[in-house]
Order: C-alpha cells, then sequence, then structure tokens
C-alpha cells in the first residue's frame, strides 16, 4: 500500500509544509530576484524523502517539478514588473536562444545523472550563490553594459544549463551577471524573471519525456514532475509572488538577502553532505 494512504496524518503535514515552502518560494521570486526554486527543490526533496519516495530518481522530480512552478511564478512575476516598466525586453529577446538551447542540454544531462550526483551538483552551485549574496557588492562591475557577441554566446546558454542543474529561474545567476555589467539592481531583477520563464517551458517540456519508474515516483507524476506538489506550491506561490514584487520596489532587499544567503549556504551543505552518503 502507498505511504501516503497509510499515513494520511503525515500527508497533511506535508501539505502543510508545501505550502509554506510555497509562499516563501513566490516572496523570494519577487523580492530578491533568486528564484524560488532555490528554495522549492531542497524542500520538494525533503519532503517527498520523508514520504519514503527516496531513490535515484528523486532529484530529477525536484528539479522538474520546481522547473513548473517557475513558468507560473516567472511569467506572473515579470508581468508585474512590466506594469512597472522594469522589463529589458531588449535583454530576454537577445539571450532567448542561447538560454533556451543551454537549459535543454540540462535536462539531458540531469536524465543521465543519478539523486546523489545531482544533490552534489545543487550544493556546490547553492554555495557559489549564497557566497555571493552574503558578500557580493552591488557597485562591483565587469563592463558598463551587457556582453555581445561570442561572451553573450558563452554566458546565455551557461546561464541556461547551470539553472537547469539546479531547478531555478534564471535570477541566481541573471542577476548577478547584469548588475555586473552595469544594469540597475531592480532591472535585471524584473528582466530575470523573464529568463525564469526562458528556462522553464523548454526544459519542463523535456522532463515530461524523462521517465521515473513506477515504484519509486509519487502518485500524480508526469514524466519528472509532480503534479500534487505543483499545484499545492502554486497555490500559494500565486499570492505570494505579487506581494515579493512590490515589496522589492519599495524596500532595501540587502538584509534580507545577506541572512538567505547564510540559510542557503547550511542547505547547500547539507545537500552535499547527503550526495556523499552521509
Amino acid at each position: 500500500m502507498d505511504v501516503l494512504s497509510q499515513n494520511p496524518t503525515l500527508l497533511a503535514a506535508m501539505v502543510a509544509l508545501l505550502l509554506f515552502i510555497g509562499a516563501f518560494a513566490g516572496v523570494l521570486a519577487g523580492f530578491l530576484g533568486v528564484g524560488g526554486g532555490i528554495v522549492l527543490v531542497p524542500g520538494f526533496y525533503y519532503a517527498f524523502a520523508a514520504l519514503g519516495y527516496e531513490s535515484p530518481y528523486l532529484m530529477q522530480m525536484c528539479l522538474a517539478t520546481s522547473l513548473a512552478t517557475i513558468i507560473v511564478t516567472s511569467t506572473r512575476s515579470v508581468l508585474s514588473h512590466n506594469r512597472k516598466g522594469a522589463v529589458d525586453w531588449s535583454v530576454l529577446r537577445g539571450w532567448t536562444p542561447g538560454i533556451v538551447i543551454g537549459a535543454l542540454i540540462g535536462v539531458a544531462v540531469a536524465a543521465a545523472l543519478r539523486s546523489g550526483t545531482l544533490q552534489g551538483i545543487f550544493g556546490c552551485l547553492a554555495i557559489l550563490v549564497g557566497l555571493y549574496m552574503l558578500f557580493g557588492n552591488s557597485n562591483w562591475r565587469l563592463g558598463s553594459e551587457m556582453p555581445k557577441g561570442p561572451l553573450k554566446y558563452i554566458l546565455s546558454p551557461m546561464l541556461g544549463f547551470l539553472s537547469v542543474l539546479m531547478g531555478i529561474g534564471g535570477g541566481s545567476f541573471g542577476v548577478p551577471v547584469m548588475s555586473l555589467h552595469g544594469m540597475p539592481i531592480h532591472r535585471a531583477v524584473a528582466t530575470a524573471a523573464g529568463f525564469g520563464t526562458i528556462i522553464a517551458v523548454p526544459s519542463v517540456l523535456g522532463f515530461l519525456f524523462v521517465g521515473i519508474p513506477a515504484e519509486v515516483r509519487p502518485p500524480f507524476t508526469v514524466g519528472s514532475v509532480n503534479l500534487g506538489a505543483f499545484i499545492v506550491v502554486i497555490a500559494m506561490t500565486l499570492i505570494t509572488a505579487p506581494l515579493g514584487v512590490a515589496l522589492a520596489h519599495k524596500t532595501d532587499p540587502k538584509p534580507l538577502k545577506r541572512f538567505f544567503g547564510a540559510f542557503l549556504l547550511l542547505v547547500a551543505l547539507n545537500m552535499l553532505r547527503k550526495s556523499f552518503g552521509y
């Protein structure tokens, strides 16, 4: 018998946890521009592992389901930012082909790897993101305008590829890239929300064809996307993402960004620990 049927109390607790995670992720997606996936992936992992679904394929499902939610949250976020005139559509158009190519390569790589390896990749990349959030300075510059030519053709696929391997939208890598090249932070956050949609749509379409063995997948899983977790989380992020956008335009996010950077380092180190089997 399925573990969910055996223990409805545990199921209720997991639904409550996913609702909380979804609310938190929605605010982060709009407020910090880091992408809700950086919270959702470890959240999904711990929730489904607690329900007894830990397997070599679990991280694939966590990445795919997180990216599915990002289709909704990033689209809603970029439309909200656009109403404030903050989105740089020329950057979005110019970077879309490379990001899509990188995202599809990311799906192919993730499909070939197992949960422990993907945990290790997530942990290493999350440490980099956490360190940037802790110690990064908005005044740092690598240039005065967004990369063009060969550099753009290198960075845009890399952004899509790394984001898929973490199950995140474009904010965690896109915001630093744009900020380091002279784009104001609020405009970078708004534009990165568009990166999230560009990353998530092709990658989720790919993950729908990456199956998980029936004996280790939770109910309501299509390909690698768990529709149950998707619906529960979206119910909250649809409410809280616009709140994050409003906060981003009214407050200084630096103190919370530092705190979240430290929190992310702890999550990343724990994922690395689990990837090594401890």
